[in-house]
């Protein structure tokens, strides 16, 4: 029987293998992810500053926008803290003028060294200058008998009753002008200058430098008392203003707590407030100084005049405005503070 032929086909046995190329794909090994750079701080730290930035701004213009919608009662509440303002700080400005009068008067404070009548004019000149030497001497002036005559003369207007005297029996004094006008200090020196050869008394009076001393102390602690005490009035009026603020609030307060808002968060705009409240008090009150300053100018200087001086009532300048206004926004912030933590306690968001 005849066989079928095959249908594949028969490999020569001379003929070489055929290869088939096949795509290898390379496999990179496997390692360990390389740490990613740590965040840095900078940007972060910078965007949370700008958003407590823009938090401020936001609120101080949203407490100064709450103030302008119900001008009326906080125009009387800020009228309130300037009238609790005005008294000290025109304490604080008569006090100031007393101190430059007390300047004016420690410059006229001198005492006066009598010299012996047998005291020629060249040695009244050796001892004004042995005068001129010492530490604690400013300055001298040195009168003869004739000057001093003369001066006697025209300080009591007896010109006519003193010629016919035979001789004129004052003698040589010096005038002189201590460094120091402290009453402890002045008695030291009259007693040094009282035992130089030549001077026959030193003479000095301090009556009136001790009654000065004692009503400047007095000016200053009755200005502090009522600073202080006035300072306290300013601290409950804003208090009292906060807490009918917070009062109106709550319920948002509750809702702005539940959320996640922090005390510091919730204070921030009362905190605003309080210091609008005191910086509008400290403008009424600069308001009111000037006024006053301007209506008793013309009866003060009059009455100067009566007594042959010349004085005028001080006024605030540009520092004494910055520290009235500082102190005023301060007092309002710090009423605030006190009462928003004190009200921020008892509210717990339910």
């Amino acid at each position: 029987m005849k066989s079928k032929p095959s249908t594949t086909p028969r490999r020569s046995q001379g003929a070489a293998p055929k290869v088939v190329k096949t795509k290898r794909t390379r496999t990179r090994p496997t390692s360990a992810a390389a740490p990613r750079p740590a965040r840095t701080q900078g940007p972060r730290r910078s965007s949370r500053l700008r958003a407590w930035g823009r938090h401020h701004r936001a609120m101080a213009l949203d407490s100064l926008q709450r103030l302008v919608r119900t001008p009326l009662g906080n125009l009387l509440t800020m009228l309130a803290i300037a009238i609790a303002l005005v008294l000290p700080a025109a304490l604080w400005l008569t006090l100031d003028s007393a101190r430059l009068l007390d300047a004016e008067l420690e410059e006229s404070a001198t005492m006066t060294l009598y010299l012996d009548h047998g005291v020629s004019v060249a040695e009244a000149g050796r001892i004004d200058e042995a005068l001129h030497a010492n530490a604690g001497v400013i300055s001298t002036r040195l009168i003869d008998p004739e000057e001093g005559m003369a001066e006697f003369q025209r300080s009591l207007g007896l010109e006519d009753a003193l010629t016919g005297l035979e001789e004129n029996p004052l003698p040589a004094s010096i005038v002189v002008r201590p460094r120091s006008v402290e009453p402890t200090s002045m008695e030291q020196l009259a007693a040094e200058l009282g035992e130089l050869a030549g001077v026959e008394e030193a003479r000095l009076d301090l009556a009136w430098v001790e009654r000065l001393r004692h009503l400047a102390e007095l000016g200053r602690r009755v200005a502090l008392a009522l600073g202080a005490l006035f300072g306290l009035g300013v601290l409950l009026v804003v208090g009292n203003t906060i807490r009918l603020a917070v009062e109106s609030r709550r319920r948002e307060i509750e809702v702005v707590m539940l959320i996640g808002a922090t005390h510091a968060f919730v204070r921030r705009p009362f905190l605003y407030s309080g210091a609008w409240y005191g910086l509008g008090g400290g403008l009424l009150a600069m308001g009111l100084l000037t006024l006053g300053n301007h209506w008793l100018s013309l009866p003060v200087a009059a009455l100067a005049a009566s007594y042959g001086a010349s004085f005028s009532l001080p006024a605030l300048d540009f520092l004494g405005s910055t520290i009235l206004l500082s102190c005023s926004t301060l007092l309002g912030w710090l009423g605030a503070w006190l009462a928003v933590s004190r009200h921020l306690a008892s509210i717990r968001p339910r």
